[in-house]
């Protein structure tokens, strides 16, 4: 298959698994929502050089995601399929430029099994399916490194590579104006990392690594520069103190256990961790330049996951810019798998299957607890919120377990081709019923899990959009009542004093969501709020003007 033909097909692969059903879920609070409203507040306002929340001034990321979603909000509207739309066409991109990576560095068939890998694995999939930034600050990141690789091997063979290196510089500013700073604590410690390894000889030179700092600087540079003109240094000194507490505290609901990182790698990125792990511990004579990527991949594995297991933060998608180079070294023993170089060894067939484990189970557990809700209700008695959320009406048919069966054949057709010495096969049936499954559990389950989750919340506040009112939340963080509440700029400038419209002389309604474990508070400090009705947890109330 030639070259052009085989990224065709990726870009149409991509399109039939990352593009439909976008919209047939809610956002997900809070950053699928806080996001989007972000972008939603642009095509409101107008105003595209600053993110707001509630038309307050955000500090907490920089605009280019944001910028993507309302670009798509302009053209699809404002909507969930819009808000997800900049990811699932990203995924496009992404799969045949892994393609042509695995390609340049090793061979067509190995930048086959590389796109496979990323395909097929469970988070990295997920992702071009959501409205989060991740995947597009993780993309720049990557793709940063791997120009600044090029330009490495282009020196050592032809001298200097400055297109490479202003392409890199470049990546690396996007990704910088994508979430910040982190970026550059990144790249620039997996290349410190990498220089070490290299006995701190430099391996391009000081000059060229001056080219690809500086036009970092001068991308990144173009909208700082201009937001410091419009509004001085608020959005930078404030961005800063935000990103540092990420790092040094654990911020509220997001701390977590040390190895937190090491167990959402090994079982959301099945089934490709259990191949990665062999690659650590094998060396082999190969092509030098390929040797010298597999080196780059471990140096930004390593550097992602000890840099964001230290920080006190805990979310999933920190961890995330490890999905790249763990296809990669993933693709890496599968390709020597199947040529017979390295073996599928015990230990790997056991942990294939404890990673999967998870994914086995859960939808038969859903199957059979959406049917007999309340044989769930006494293993979650400590969490009044989360038995109430299990009241919503949400129909089961029966067969969510679906998935899980679909899995369980993946799985022991894998294990027979391989017993058959049928690798290629093998490899390929587990990747793709790997991609084929996610598609599926997303379909059965995602929509009934969200209905008990938030769903009673948004569509308080979306019946409530287009009156004259005030919108407000108590005693919990949430976006939903900006982004389904159509949230808007008021003539009274106290609209966004929190406490005003929960105490004080207001001049129009407020509504109030309140959850469970909330409400016996606010009805003793809010006395003039009047209770509306509850539903899966969540309290709503009203205040009238006096």
């Amino acid at each position: 298959m030639s070259y052009r033909a085989a990224n065709f097909i990726w870009i149409i692969i991509a399109a039939l698994f990352f593009i439909p059903f976008l919209g047939n879920v809610h956002l997900f609070d809070w950053d699928e929502i806080n996001f989007a409203e972000i972008a939603r507040e642009m095509v409101v306002s107008g105003n595209y050089g600053e993110p707001q929340i509630n038309f307050q001034s955000f500090t907490e990321k920089p605009p280019l995601f944001f910028w993507l979603q309302a670009a798509s909000m302009k053209i699809f509207g404002i909507n969930e399929f819009a808000a997800r739309f900049p990811n699932a066409l990203l995924g496009l991109l992404v799969l045949p430029f892994l393609y042509t990576i695995g390609k340049k560095v090793k061979n067509q068939q190995f930048g086959f099994l590389f796109t496979l890998v990323y395909f097929g694995t469970i988070l990295p999939h997920l992702y071009f399916k959501s409205g989060i930034i991740d995947p597009w600050f993780n993309f720049f990141i990557f793709t940063s490194i791997y120009c600044l690789i090029q330009a490495s091997w282009k020196k050592q063979a032809s001298g200097s590579n400055i297109l490479m290196l202003i392409a890199g510089g470049a990546f690396l500013g996007l990704a910088i104006l994508t979430k910040g700073p982190v970026a550059l604590l990144v790249t620039g410690l997996t290349f410190f990392v990498y220089w070490a390894m290299q006995k701190f000889r430099m391996f391009i030179s000081w000059p060229q690594l001056i080219v690809f700092g500086c036009t970092a600087l001068f991308v990144t540079g173009l909208w700082v520069g201009i937001n410091y003109l419009q509004n001085g240094n608020k959005f930078i000194t404030e961005f800063t103190i935000r990103q540092w507490e990420l790092l040094t505290t654990a911020d509220a609901g997001h701390g977590g256990f040390f190895l937190y990182h090491f167990i959402v790698l090994f079982f959301g990125c099945f089934p490709a961790s259990v191949f990665c792990i062999q690659t650590f511990f094998k060396k082999e004579k190969e092509d030098k330049n390929f040797a010298d990527f597999k080196t780059w991949m471990a140096v930004l594995f390593w550097v992602v996951l000890i840099l964001f297991t230290v920080v006190k933060t805990k979310i999933v998608h920190y961890s995330s810019l490890c999905y790249f180079p763990l296809a990669f070294l993933a693709a890496v023993s599968l390709y020597n798998i199947h040529h017979k170089k390295w073996l599928l060894k015990g230990w790997m067939k056991v942990l294939l299957v404890v990673s999967g484990l998870p994914f086995l189970i859960a939808p038969f557990a859903f199957a059979w607890f959406g049917q007999n809700i309340d044989q769930l209700k006494p293993l979650l008695a400590q969490d009044p919120f989360a038995v109430e959320n299990l009241q919503a009406t949400i129909h089961w048919s029966g067969w969510e377990f679906l998935p899980g069966l679909l899995l369980v054949f993946v799985l022991a057709l894998f294990f027979f081709w391989i017993k058959k010495g049928r690798t290629g096969s093998a490899i390929h049936i587990l990747f793709i019923g790997a991609a084929v499954y996610t598609q599926v559990t997303l379909f059965f389950l995602i929509k009934r899990i969200e209905g008990y989750s938030q769903r009673a919340n948004i569509e308080f506040f979306k019946s409530h959009a287009r009156e004259d009112c005030y919108m407000a939340t108590y005693n919990y963080l949430s976006y939903t009542l900006f982004f389904y509440g159509e949230a808007k700029p008021h003539a009274n400038k106290k609209y966004a004093d929190k406490e005003w419209l929960l105490k004080g002389n207001i001049d129009k309604p407020v509504y109030i969501s309140s959850r469970q474990e909330g409400r016996a508070q606010l009805e003793k400090e809010i006395t003039d709020a009047v209770f509306l009705y509850n539903s899966n947890g969540f309290y709503f109330y009203k205040r009238l003007p006096r």
